[in-house]
């Protein structure tokens, strides 16, 4: 059975969310000291690539939607590959001013309100 492209989208929403709550209260020197942190933003940063991937093979019509899908893949693959090492500054500024565009646009794919 295939899976429904909004589950999807579902998952790159809720793990963004629960970036947005991971880093809450944090400047960037907090993040940068805390690992345990880093690896909850890093997993969910996944989580969002890997959905995005699969949603571009189910729904191109959909996905072509979003933002910089092919980089948030790369990133994605980035993290989990090691193709690359991620400087945690970079990770913080990807959440603080790419994510909540992101969280805008999944948002209104899936109907909701801001």
């Amino acid at each position: 059975m295939q899976r429904d492209p909004r589950a999807f989208l579902w998952d790159v929403r809720e793990a963004a969310l629960a970036i947005q709550t991971f880093t809450s209260g944090l400047d960037v020197t907090a993040y940068e000291n805390n690992e345990l942190v880093q690896a909850a933003v890093e997993r969910k940063f996944e989580v969002i690539g890997e959905a995005l991937n699969q949603l571009s093979k189910l729904d191109a019509a959909m996905a072509a939607q979003l933002p910089d899908l092919p980089q948030i893949v790369a990133f994605r693959n980035q993290l989990i590959h090691g193709y690359a090492t991620v400087n945690p500054s970079t990770v913080w500024t990807i959440a603080q001013q790419s994510l909540p565009g992101l969280i805008t646009v999944v948002q209104a794919l899936l109907g909701e309100q801001p």
